[in-house]
């Protein structure tokens, strides 16, 4: 099991802060830092204030140097998606081809609101975010003249440049949608990724995912298969129970909705989704500057699974 460190920085971070937790991160051998792409705080005032996700990873790109960076998730609503396309191509060089997007139809309409993005509906979202998967994944394989002549996207004989350092960045779709969300997997993901769900959700959705590739004839294996879990370990109780306090969470809670415990009842969890086909798990790093937690799963957890 690959395990990766996912970061929430809305929730209040500065950019020196993820440069500190990816650093750290690759120091001790986890296998990517990655971030939320939110502008507004969930539940928290967020200060010191939101962070762009791809112009805070490319200046991560250039201060680490072997582990991968991504997205989780780039809100489709965000961004064209030629612009978005560039976008990940340029951090790609600069990080050497370490880069991987996690992209999805978003779904936060407060933070639209806020800054003045426009929030179609959930049919329109989706419309839009299969386009830009279109596009992007398009303008990122094509030799040149690229055209797509989409209801919401146009663009005619586009240069497809620049090219990112990959041959193609790892394209990440997730999420609990029973039909669209698989068939869109099928179609354009690397990788499957479930946020935040119990063993019996990723068994069913791994299911259903795996059941699209098989309708298009793309054998499953050829899909990574991922979890996103909020991290709360400790080496004993008192502090498993003082880092759900720091997170605002109650632990008790957080072992049954989480990745919460000591060391080895973190690593019997793993194992169990393990059992249901994930391949990775994206550890939900809430406090950002409790760096001795990274180092304490890398020590207790990593070698064990």
């Amino acid at each position: 099991m690959e395990l990766r460190i996912f970061t929430e920085p809305q929730q209040g971070a500065t950019y020196d802060d993820l440069v500190a937790v990816a650093q750290e991160a690759e120091r001790l051998g986890f296998g990517a830092f990655f971030r939320s792409d939110h502008y507004l705080g969930m539940g928290t005032d967020g200060l010191p204030g939101p962070s762009d996700a791809w112009i805070t990873l490319a200046g991560i790109a250039r201060e680490t140097s072997t582990i991968r960076l991504g997205t989780m998730m780039t809100s489709a609503t965000f961004r064209l998606p030629g612009p978005l396309a560039i976008s990940v191509a340029n951090v790609d060089q600069m990080s050497g081809g370490r880069v991987e997007l996690g992209i999805g139809a978003g779904w936060f309409e407060q933070e639209h609101t806020k800054y003045g993005i426009p929030f179609p509906g959930t049919k329109e979202r989706f419309d839009r975010f299969e386009e830009q998967l279109a596009i992007i994944t398009g303008l990122w394989a094509t030799e040149g003249g690229f055209t797509h002549d989409g209801e919401h996207y146009q663009m005619t004989d586009s240069p497809g440049l620049p090219k990112p350092t990959q041959p193609k960045p790892p394209v990440l779709i997730g999420g609990v949608g029973k039909k669209r969300t698989p068939e869109l997997a099928a179609r354009y993901a690397d990788e499957f990724n479930l946020p935040f769900v119990d063993e019996a959700t990723t068994e069913s959705q791994f299911r259903r995912v795996r059941e699209a590739c098989e309708a298009r004839d793309r054998d499953p294996a050829t899909m990574r298969w991922s979890n996103a879990l909020v991290l709360c370990v400790g080496a004993d109780e008192a502090e498993v129970e003082r880092r759900a306090g720091a997170i605002g969470r109650d632990k008790d809670e957080l072992r049954e909705n989480g990745l919460a415990g000591t060391p080895q009842e973190v690593v019997d969890k793993i194992g169990r989704y393990a059992a249901l086909g994930a391949e990775r798990l994206y550890l939900q790093v809430l406090d950002l500057a409790d760096l001795d937690h990274l180092r304490l799963v890398a020590r207790d957890v990593m070698p064990h699974v």
